[in-house]
């Protein structure tokens, strides 16, 4: 009889295995990585879901310029945060379940600096406040209360976020009351207006976009921007605003990100796990199936969720890993600014 090791062993190979094909065939379109992944051209730009396409390319407007990375993750962040048709990422992002939208997001730099708030309302750009906090205080995050405190001394104007369409979906929601997370919603909620309880691609997991680039100099930032997940706990934070977590990097090795239930990724570290792995010399995409891999090892029900990692070295090689299918990112070099690719992943 299989024991439980071993039945986990065969739960990651299998499906890894059939869904090594279709990521690597599409990578080869941009120029072939190593194990799997993409290889880009610097300057360049990555970021999680569909709507990192018009992320990359607020970012690339910086990049092209010999602009600084800091500058184009804040400025790629800085659009789903106001598009109005993303309920996973600012603005229009759908409430907890009382009714308030809360704010999570993070940055860092080619230096090590980091700042980041969490729970932030009434602010539509939390990934501009909390690279205030990087730049402006002692301090790498602030929450609730305190950041909108913070956001509004800084000169960040005070607005409700709740849009008509959030509070329309909220009340439906509360109708029957039923909060179950669902893999990859950040692409089945993109400008819905309807509610999806209990189906995949729904709104219910909700989630963030992370952002990594290299500028012409070679120094790396990232960003990480969400209203997490729609209708859960008031105070509710997950991993996007927590550095090690939802982002980081480091300029000698590279940077990663973080997508999907963030209690999982918070839990194994996920974020610097990859960067550490491609430090021992990890590719980006093997480094990234090994995170992915050692939160099913250590929860196997996480299966039942999304969990999604995206990674770029200092040569420019990315690479993503996912627990379901569906996880997609967006790539930006020189060459093409609009490459969108599915990850590849277990399920």
């Amino acid at each position: 009889m299989m024991n439980r090791r071993g039945l986990i062993k065969a739960g990651l190979t299998g499906p890894a295995m059939m869904a090594a094909g279709a990521g690597t065939a599409a990578s080869a379109q941009i120029g072939g990585g190593a194990s799997g992944g993409a290889r880009l051209s610097l300057p360049c730009v990555i970021s999680t879901w569909d709507f990192g396409v018009a992320a990359n390319q607020a970012a690339w407007g910086v990049l092209s310029k010999g602009g600084r990375a800091l500058d184009a993750v804040e400025a790629g962040a800085r659009i789903p945060e106001a598009d109005l048709k993303n309920h996973s990422v600012g603005r229009a992002g759908y409430p907890d379940r009382d009714g308030h939208v809360t704010l999570d997001s993070s940055i860092m730099d080619e230096q090590g600096n980091c700042g980041a708030v969490a729970c932030i309302e009434n602010i539509a750009h939390p990934i501009s406040v909390a690279r205030r906090v990087m730049e402006k205080t002692p301090h790498v995050l602030l929450v609730g209360a305190g950041a909108e405190q913070f956001a509004v001394e800084q000169g960040f104007p005070r607005e409700e976020l709740l849009t008509p369409e959030s509070r329309a979906a909220w009340k439906e929601w509360l109708k029957t009351n039923n909060y179950k997370p669902v893999a990859n919603s950040e692409v089945g909620s993109y400008g819905a207006t309807g509610v999806h309880n209990g189906v995949l691609g729904g709104k219910d997991n909700h989630d963030t976009i992370g952002m990594l680039a290299i500028d012409a100099k070679g120094d790396i930032s990232g960003a990480c921007t969400t209203s997490g997940m729609a209708w859960k706990m008031r105070g509710r934070v997950g991993d996007s605003p927590i550095i090690g977590a939802g982002l980081y990097v480091d300029n000698e090795v590279g940077g990663a990100t973080s997508t999907g239930v963030g209690e999982e990724v918070i839990r194994n570290c996920g974020s610097f796990l990859v960067v550490e792995l491609m430090r021992q010399g990890r590719s980006p995409q093997d480094a990234c199936k090994e995170a992915v891999s050692r939160i099913l090892k250590r929860k196997p029900q996480a299966k039942e969720i999304q969990v999604g990692f995206l990674a770029i070295n200092k040569a420019g090689e990315v690479g993503a890993w996912s627990i379901q299918q569906g996880f997609t990112y967006a790539l930006c070099d020189g060459r093409k600014q609009d490459t969108l690719l599915p990850g590849q992943s277990f399920y």
